[in-house]
């Protein structure tokens, strides 16, 4: 059964050398149930509301078998949070969902709704958070990869925790892929 790895919020804003001069990339994994409403979990934040965040950006999902191949590959632990993510999935694979569709994370009155968006675009704060040896290239390899992860909105609010079931409610057989989108196939 799908479920949620690791539900993560801003551990710091740290200061970065883009146009926006901080970052929110750092993410950490809460400790035990966290809400989650219009513009994503409680206690994050997005430095660069532009290109992240907002409502149709309100949570960043990345899988767990894509972040396995990625600490195989930089030969390093990708911790929960590592990609930015908000929501460390396992069993689902948020690049093949399909835009539209809509997965519950959680079960009982509790369990929020979420729609998938569209994909994630790598960028240079980013690349610059890979850090090393790695940042070279970074962006490029990572969109090659196909392996970005998917935005999504919130239907319905509540809470999530570690280990929440994760299923997809209202399928959209019919639409494209993230990645698809991603490609712009």
């Amino acid at each position: 059964m799908a479920h949620l790895v690791a539900a993560c919020v801003v551990h710091q804003i740290l200061p970065d050398p883009g146009m926006v001069g901080t970052t929110a990339i750092d993410k950490r994994p809460v400790q035990g149930p966290v809400k989650v409403g219009p513009y994503g979990l409680y206690a994050d934040v997005q430095a660069d509301r532009k290109f992240h965040g907002g409502l149709d950006k309100a949570v960043y999902l990345y899988g767990e078998d894509d972040a396995a191949h990625w600490s195989r590959e930089l030969g390093r632990d990708l911790t929960p949070g590592w990609f930015g993510e908000n929501f460390r999935v396992q069993g689902l694979d948020p690049s093949a969902a399909r835009v539209g569709e809509v997965w519950r994370v959680g079960a009982g009155p509790d369990a929020v709704e979420i729609q998938i968006t569209g994909p994630r675009t790598p960028c240079q704060t980013f690349a610059r958070w890979v850090g090393g040896d790695d940042t070279r290239g970074w962006v490029r390899r990572f969109a090659v990869e196909g392996r970005v992860g998917a935005y999504a909105r919130v239907v319905k609010n509540g809470r999530v925790s570690a280990l929440d079931p994760v299923e997809v409610v209202v399928p959209r057989p019919e639409a494209p892929t993230v990645l698809d989108v991603f490609r712009g196939a």
